[in-house]
């Protein structure tokens, strides 16, 4: 071990999942050129593009002055592709640059800095280091952290206090290699929240007030509002979301009981979508209060899943018959 962490050939693992983003990877590749701090290999899992991204990843392979790995795939999801990454990461850090975004040229170097900042007795506690984003424009993107160095948990941060939007962060490999994303047999999106709050539940995180990676708002992909789009293609991976908060969560209830009303509702909306039957989904809770909420929110979750099933037009009713029961 060094400085709390396995000894690994790099320092960061930069991870870049990605599907037909051949337009957008140059501005990871432009990132990364820049950055002040080089101790890093780049590692792309590319889900099945078929845009010319092979190409692309080729040429930047025999010209950069650092590592690039591309691993390839069939297109199976972000999820899958993260997992694999996680798997085959040669760094200490795991830090995922996603294919339509960008970063300041001394991200890396701070983050670095950040870590190193946390006591040395201390370190083996915390799993992460998250700053803040801004937009294209410079514009910051949600909410601040309390103070500009602040050690805490992403659960607390959000349930206790209500910071909102999006943030940037790495995490430390070998945490990640045990608490991978579930792979359910059905094709679904997997929200990102069920990994990091479970890792929440035992690691803490430094937040800092410092800008580092830019958030292109204005291109994000149609599949970040497929869950009010198209509610049922992914229904398996938002139930299993939800049915995390009302587990593990559950805890915060006092400081957040609006968002805890909503996932009981959105549990039920969500299973109903993946044929999963109403007792079924009370006996796969785990505990009384998650259980009772989720009692009290059916009607709104029943009412919830007929409308989409009215919205979304005969094949998505005809999918969503085995929900019943």
């Amino acid at each position: 071990m060094t400085g709390g962490l396995p000894v690994a050939r790099h320092t960061f693992t930069v991870f870049t999942p990605t599907h037909d983003r051949a337009a957008t990877l140059p501005r990871v590749y432009d990132s990364l050129r820049a950055q002040t701090f080089r101790d890093f290999e780049w590692l792309i899992v590319d889900d099945g593009s078929t845009d010319g991204t092979r190409t692309l990843v080729a040429r930047w392979q025999a010209e950069a002055a650092f590592p690039i790995r591309c691993l390839r795939q069939e297109n199976q999801g972000k999820h899958v592709a993260f997992n694999r990454g996680v798997r085959e990461a040669r760094g200490a850090l795991f830090l995922t640059l996603d294919s339509d975004d960008a970063c300041v040229p001394h991200a890396l170097e701070r983050f670095k800095h950040h870590w190193d900042g946390i006591p040395e007795a201390e370190r083996p506690g915390f799993s992460a280091v998250t700053a803040l984003c801004v937009d294209q424009h410079g514009r910051l993107v949600g909410d601040r952290f309390p103070r500009d160095v602040f050690d805490s948990d992403s659960l607390r941060i959000h349930y206790r206090h209500r910071v909102r939007g999006e943030k940037w962060g790495f995490q430390r490999t070998d945490v990640l290699l045990r608490f991978p994303f579930p792979v359910p047999q059905e094709r679904s999106l997997v929200p990102e929240s069920i990994v990091w709050n479970a890792i929440a539940r035992r690691y803490r995180t430094r937040f800092v007030n410092e800008a580092l990676r830019i958030y292109f708002c204005d291109e994000r992909p149609a599949s970040d509002q497929v869950s009010r789009a198209d509610p049922a293609r992914h229904a398996v991976g938002y139930a299993l979301w939800h049915r995390a908060i009302l587990d593990e969560e559950i805890d915060f209830l006092r400081y957040a009981p609006l968002d805890f009303l909503r996932s009981a509702a959105h549990y039920s909306r969500f299973s109903l979508h993946a044929g999963i039957p109403l007792r079924e989904q009370g006996r796969r809770l785990a505990g009384a209060r998650g259980r009772l909420l989720w009692a009290a929110m059916l009607p709104v979750g029943v009412a919830a899943w007929l409308r989409d099933r009215l919205a979304s037009g005969p094949a998505v009713r005809a999918g969503g018959a085995a929900g019943r029961g």
